[in-house]
This record gives structure tokens, sequence and C-alpha cells, in this order.
């Protein structure tokens, strides 16, 4: 069963841009219903799908979210900042982020500090950064980190300014979910039941596991988490403050960003009890 699992798994990944998407996704439900894919590989097959449909501008870090350093900053001072905050690339900018002139690898400072000799200026150390329209297709962003071999990129808007920054991680996210790495701050529990009843949930948890737990019933056939089936309802992704109603029960944003649902509070509405 293991090796049939594996081998349709394979079928199905190397059709994936030869055939309707529509086709594609009823053909995938099908062999989960059928047994013949695992949840985890229906949720990587159909994140790999949706990737055509999304713009690097749906997944990107926004340009005011951007951690950045002016090409005039000391080595030491843009050294500080990655190690500060475990990052492994950083963008330069020039007078203003609207201006990314190069991007600073990790590497290369390490590199400058082994080797020592005179003191370098940080615009000596930069790299050429690769600029990209934020319309641009997540999957063909994907084909250039892979073939360009680097891992970030400035995506900018339709008048040439910075519209924001994505990487290779953002990108495989998309696929596999948020990947964490020992510079990441520790999550609380995804789950959590609050003094008033209300259930705080990670935008991340399985729906299936949340009805499990409290037997909600929040079903869908397309997405698989809890922010998916948020974003699927509001058919977007919700601000966060923003309230959503579905079948007894008030969904409440608590912490959202543009490209997904990390929080949200989960409220029993009581249902009007029908005439005798």
């Amino acid at each position: 069963m293991e090796d049939e699992s594996d081998s349709l798994f394979s079928t199905l990944f190397g059709k994936l841009f030869k055939r309707d998407d529509s086709v594609l996704e009823k053909f995938i439900h099908s062999a989960k219903r059928d047994g013949d894919l695992t949840g985890d590989e229906v949720s990587l097959l159909l994140n790999v799908l949706r990737l055509g449909r999304k713009q690097v501008r749906e997944i990107m870090i926004p340009r005011t979210d951007i951690a950045c350093e002016a090409v005039d900053e000391p080595l030491q001072a843009v050294a500080e900042h990655l190690m500060k905050r475990g990052h492994s690339r950083i963008p330069i900018y020039q007078d203003n982020r609207d201006n990314i002139v190069g991007i600073v690898h990790a590497k290369d400072m390490l590199r400058h500090c082994m080797l020592g000799g005179d003191p370098k200026s940080t615009a000596d150390i930069m790299r050429k950064p690769l600029f990209i329209p934020d319309t641009k297709n997540v999957m063909d962003m994907l084909q250039v980190f892979r073939t360009r071999k680097i891992h970030m990129a400035i995506a900018l808007d339709e008048y040439g300014g910075t519209s924001g920054l994505v990487t290779l991680e953002d990108v495989l996210e998309e696929i596999v979910g948020d990947i964490e790495d020992e510079y990441d701050a520790p999550r609380p529990d995804d789950i959590q039941v609050l003094e008033n009843g209300d259930i705080l949930v990670s935008g991340r948890t399985p729906l299936f596991e949340l009805d499990e737990q409290f037997n909600l019933q929040l079903t869908s056939e397309q997405v698989d988490t809890v922010s998916g089936f948020v974003c699927e309802l509001a058919g977007r992704v919700p601000y966060s403050g923003e309230t959503f109603s579905t079948d007894g029960h008030r969904l409440i944003i608590k912490e959202a960003d543009p490209k997904q649902v990390h929080w949200l509070i989960i409220q029993a509405v009581e249902r009007p009890k029908a005439d005798d």
C-alpha cells in the first residue's frame, strides 16, 4: 500500500501543471477519499497547485516590515543587526527604502572577519539585489530562486518603488506551512481555552484537530487549517479585529498579516430556541 501511495503521489506531482486545476483538485480529493493519499500528501499537492494562482504580493514581507540597513552604516552595525535578528541576509538601502542597492550576506561578513585586512565598507561586500514585480507568479518565483541559486528578492510596485521582500522560505512555507528555526520565538499552545470559555486558536491548527477536541464541525473540502477555513469563509485574508459567524460560532480575528491569519478566537453563539 505504501509503495502504491508513493507511486501515485509522484505521478500527481509530475502532472500538476499539465492539466486543468479544477480537474486536478477533484482527482486529488478523490484519491484521498479512496485512501490512496494521506492528509499530508493532499495538503502538499493542493498547496503546490495553488502556487500558480498566487502573486508575490500575497506572500511577501511588506515594505514597512522589512528589516534593512543604510549603505553608509558601518560593517559593525550591520553585523550586530544580523546577529541580533538571526538573519542570514539583509537588504541595504540608500537614502530611503524605495532605493534598495544591495544585499549583505552573513557569510560574506564572516569571510571578511576571518580574512582580516583593511576594514571594508558595507558597500564593498554587498551583492547586487534581484528586483521582481510584486505581481510575479509565485510558482515562477520559485523557479527563479532555483535557477538563480538565490534566496531573496526585492518586490517592486507598478511605480518602481519597493513593495516588499520575498524569500525562498516564504515560498516554501506556502507549500509545507511555517518553517521555524532556532531564532524563531517559541510559540504558545496552538489551542487554548480561555477563562471565559472562548477558544484561542492558532491559524495553523488543522481543522480535524479542532473538531476532535471540541466537535465544532468546522469542515472544508478545499482547506485543512483554521487559517485556510476563515480565509475561505471571507473570500480573502481577513484583517485583525474582523468577525465572522458560521454554524453557531463567532470567529474573531485576533492577529493576521497580509498572508495569513495567525490567531483567532472562537466563541459559541447561543441559538434562539424554537417555539414550542
